[in-house]
């Protein structure tokens, strides 16, 4: 794997983007979609829509989901479908990568504060792979207060990445959303990967991830703070990629065993 180092992650990624918008010719883009959803065993009974009136790759890919087929379980839930990989807590001021790896929160958040508001809370990473529904949403009611998009490196977030790439999370694009909700501030971060070519922001279409020449981190306040309810979408990832959620000191639940889980599961 030590290939991947070598590859230009970036604009490979822009060039599969592009690749997965094409809608023509019809013939190619039905034949990669029937490969796509066979390949990586999609289900395609949970989707909004019939195949058909997807037209292209990516457009299959980010699909919604049929209304009632995730429904919000009590207290705290999951924000996405995928596997639960690596939760603890905040300590030090560093959350854990695998085992051995830490990273700083810090600069994860691309906050000197974070290390204060969140000293003592809990963090939970889940791992999205294509056969997963791709949209992210938030797992408590709260309001948006910022949103920080911070360019980086697109790294792969596989185990073999995971386990040998420093401070992954922190040095791959991201989008980051922190909430104020009635436990206190909550984070909840989109990390770019290796073909991950765009993450859309569900109620901001002015942030841009991906793009060429694009290296200083970008804040975007709300105030008022965009409303959010258990549930409401976030977020959208264009492939394959990560999600940390951090919850302040406080949180009553414990935590919840690694493992396959879905958008609204209760923690």
């Amino acid at each position: 794997m030590e290939y991947v180092r070598l590859l230009p992650k970036k604009s490979l990624s822009r060039s599969v983007g592009q690749i997965a918008q094409m809608e023509s010719p019809s013939w190619f883009v039905q034949n990669l979609q029937e490969w796509f959803i066979k390949r990586y065993k999609l289900n395609m009974d949970e989707a909004e829509k019939p195949l058909s009136e997807y037209k292209s790759l990516g457009a299959l890919f980010t699909r919604r989901l049929k209304e009632g087929v995730r429904p919000l379980e009590p207290g705290l839930v999951h924000p996405c479908d995928g596997e639960l990989t690596t939760m603890g807590e905040v300590e030090e001021g560093e959350l854990i990568q695998t085992k051995g790896i830490r990273y700083s929160i810090n600069e994860f958040l691309k906050d000197g504060t974070a290390e204060e508001t969140f000293a003592g809370g809990r963090f939970l990473t889940y791992y999205l792979c294509p056969t997963d529904y791709h949209r992210v949403h938030s797992p408590i009611d709260g309001g948006v207060e910022q949103v920080v998009h911070v360019p980086g490196a697109l790294w792969p977030v596989n185990p073999w990445s995971v386990e040998n790439v420093s401070q992954l999370f922190a040095v791959n694009e991201r989008v980051v959303f922190r909430l104020n909700t009635a436990l206190g501030p909550v984070a909840v971060v989109m990390i770019g990967a290796t073909n991950v070519g765009k993450i859309e922001v569900a109620f901001d279409s002015e942030i841009q991830t991906n793009v060429a020449g694009n290296k200083e981190p970008y804040s975007k306040t709300y105030n008022p703070s965009v409303s959010v309810l258990k549930g409401s979408e976030l977020g959208t990832f264009h492939m394959g990629s990560s999600v940390v959620v951090i919850f302040p000191k406080g949180m009553e639940q414990g935590l919840p065993e690694p493992g396959l889980v879905r958008m609204g599961q209760s923690l």
